[in-house]
């Protein structure tokens, strides 16, 4: 039994989720005439009340064509120090869109809008022109930290005052929506864009939507194709979304309980010096000063556990819908048991 608990990237799809992808009708996307694809954007927008979303591989291109639609060469994108479009997208902002970056200092990867308008450049010729505010739902990095919804509308109040884009990668959204009881239609009303995750918690293999207005996505559609992101008969791996929309997105909840079952048994370890507060499905732990992490992840991978170090003296833990009861509970046991 390999319990992996690398990343709820790595989920399998289901025996359902595969019934409906290998029985969804295809056609050509480029064309637009893909049903499966079609059906699938159309759910995704009406879900959150937009008027439209397009369909890409990851989040990392729906992320990038947003930057890339909303801003010119020599503006400036202000987001936190720890968003994955700053961290984990290989400088995709400068290498795509041209444009610079203003990194604030969050709390777990959350802004506020105090710190927004303080971000906004002047208007002066020696200066980048500050065009959009991106925020991150879920915050990877401050373990799957959650907005208050109210934040979020502060900041959509600042952006709409200063003509600003506001776009919210939401790779981990729905954890957010369930965790907070909030809706969709919330987020559709607060944000200018939004980027949505398929094959994380939602269990999808591959896949992420870009949502918004119908000029925005006609414009968003022709820097997928530049980016290589056109697909053809890509029907099939729409319906895995289709289906993950449907069928796993309260279900999410699970998961979240189990990580703060994870958070429990830690807070009670000799070796941990701290924990980041368990608001969705990432449990990430401090260790104390002298703790060897490496070895006892080792230790732990040969016990069929999985997860690693996000820094020397960190790691985390994510759990997803492959993480079985049977599975929790020797986890749970196994961590218990360590000295």
């Amino acid at each position: 039994m390999i319990i992996d608990l690398r990343s709820d990237t790595v989920t399998k799809p289901t025996p359902a989720m595969l019934d409906a992808m290998a029985s969804a009708p295809l056609g050509d996307d480029v064309f637009g005439e893909d049903p499966s694809i079609n059906e699938l954007e159309t759910l995704a927008a009406s879900m959150f009340g937009k008027e439209k979303a397009l369909f890409c591989p990851s989040g990392t291109m729906t992320n990038q064509i947003a930057i890339k639609c909303h801003t010119q060469p020599g503006d400036e994108v202000i987001c936190d120090e720890l968003s994955h479009v700053y961290q984990y997208e290989g400088g995709g902002i400068a290498f795509n869109s041209g444009a610079s970056v203003k990194l604030l200092q969050g709390n777990r990867g959350r802004i506020n809008a105090d710190m927004v308008k303080a971000a906004i450049q002047p208007d002066d010729v020696h200066k980048p022109i500050s065009s959009l505010v991106v925020v991150e739902n879920t915050g990877n990095r401050g373990g799957g930290s959650c907005y208050e919804f109210q934040e979020i509308e502060n900041i959509s109040t600042l952006c709409k005052e200063n003509k600003l884009a506001f776009h919210i990668d939401g790779a981990r959204l729905f954890n957010a929506i369930v965790a907070k009881k909030e809706t969709s239609i919330q987020y559709g009303k607060a944000f200018d864009t939004i980027s949505i995750c398929l094959s994380k918690g939602l269990g999808a293999p591959v896949g992420s939507l870009l949502l918004g207005d119908i000029q925005f996505i006609k414009r968003a559609k022709r820097f997928r194709k530049v980016f290589g992101g056109g697909m053809r008969q890509a029907g099939s791996l729409a319906a895995a979304g289709t289906y993950a929309l449907k069928n796993n997105v309260e279900r999410l909840a699970i998961d979240h309980i189990k990580a703060k079952e994870i958070e429990q048994v830690l807070s009670g370890k000799s070796f941990i010096k701290d924990l980041f507060p368990v608001e969705t499905n990432i449990v990430i732990a401090e260790c104390v000063p002298g703790f060897n992490l490496n070895e006892f992840i080792l230790k732990m991978k040969e016990m069929g556990i999985l997860f690693f170090a996000i820094s020397p003296n960190k790691f985390r833990m994510v759990t997803h819908l492959d993480i079985s009861n049977q599975m929790q509970d020797k986890l749970l046991e196994t961590i218990h048991n360590i000295n």
